[in-house]
């Protein structure tokens, strides 16, 4: 839909939501000016995300600071049901220097219950016979499997996404008890919940979201698991039997030898949040330290392994 287009009159209630897209030049000034011009809230995402062209995210280790957003972002601004969002997409484009408004779509957004909503999204998980991952929310279906109680608050990781799946098999099949476990990007807590209640001696977790230690240090403590949790600013101190770590290709290939340092000679690594396109490129990051292999795939992503020379 066009900027002079408008949309049919929604039905009573909830909300309206205005897409658009943006290069890294006005992205972030169109979005302070959808809040001037009457926008609820505003996010600002990688258009290319899940893409071979998607970008890092900020604030990596290891990467410069970002100085400007993605090249090619997509705007979400939400607006009252009845607001004039057409003039406030006029206004929000003048103030950020455009000669007209973006091209935009609209969808309704509907009153919802959105806790119910969101926890109806996420069913208990049966990673193998010995193990689950179950929602905080739900009953355990089997009490004598090893079962995770997860909630996953702000953080990624809930179990349900292809890579988490990928990292949790793989973690299922290799950890016997004693190990010592590196979970690099932690989010949730979700794998180095798994390594700590499938045996584990001493599990390590850490993440540049703040959010994310959060929520894997409540989880820790609903789940009776003893996890060291670090911001990804701080040393860890030792050398791992086993990291795991699942972010993305872009992140992963800069982080290439920290998590290579941070394993022990020997030790086994899992890399996943990478397309099946991306795989060579994360290979090579990770040599000679590394001659990773694909030890999974699943909908498109692929998990990588391999023992450290």
């Amino acid at each position: 839909m066009s900027a002079d287009q408008q949309p049919d009159a929604p039905a009573a209630g909830g909300w309206i939501t205005v897409t658009l897209l943006a290069d890294s030049t006005h992205a972030e000034e169109l979005s302070d000016a959808l809040l001037e011009a009457g926008a609820l809230s505003v996010d600002i995402e990688d258009a290319d995300a899940g893409t071979p062209d998607e970008q890092p995210q900020f604030g990596e280790p290891g990467m410069p600071v970002a100085v400007e957003l993605w090249p090619h972002s997509r705007l979400h601004a939400l607006f009252e049901r009845d607001a004039d969002f057409a003039t406030a997409m006029a206004e929000a484009a003048e103030a950020a220097g455009l000669t007209s408004p973006p091209p935009y779509t609209t969808a309704q957004l509907d009153e919802q219950n959105w806790v119910r909503l969101t926890q109806a999204q996420f069913e208990p998980i049966p990673v193998s016979a010995r193990l689950w991952i179950v929602p905080s929310w739900h009953a355990v279906p089997d009490p004598k499997a090893i079962n995770i109680i997860l909630d996953p608050g702000m953080a990624f990781g809930t179990g349900s996404h292809p890579t988490t799946r990928l990292c949790l098999e793989w973690l299922d099949a290799l950890v016997r008890g004693g190990e010592t476990v590196i979970d690099y990007g932690c989010g949730s807590g979700i794998l180095a919940l798994a390594a700590a209640k499938l045996g584990a001696a001493r599990v390590t977790g850490t993440d540049i979201d703040p959010h994310a230690l959060d929520a894997a240090l409540y989880n820790a403590q609903r789940n009776d698991a003893t996890l060291e949790l670090l911001h990804s600013r701080d040393n860890i101190d030792h050398r791992a039997d086993i990291v795991v770590a699942n972010i993305l290709a872009n992140p992963l290939t800069v982080l290439a030898p920290l998590l290579c340092s941070l394993t022990r000679s020997g030790g086994r690594i899992a890399l996943s949040g990478i397309l099946a396109a991306q795989t060579d490129m994360v290979r090579n990051a990770y040599r000679p330290a590394f001659e990773l292999e694909v030890a999974g795939e699943r909908d498109g992503w692929v998990l990588l392994t391999g023992t450290r020379a």
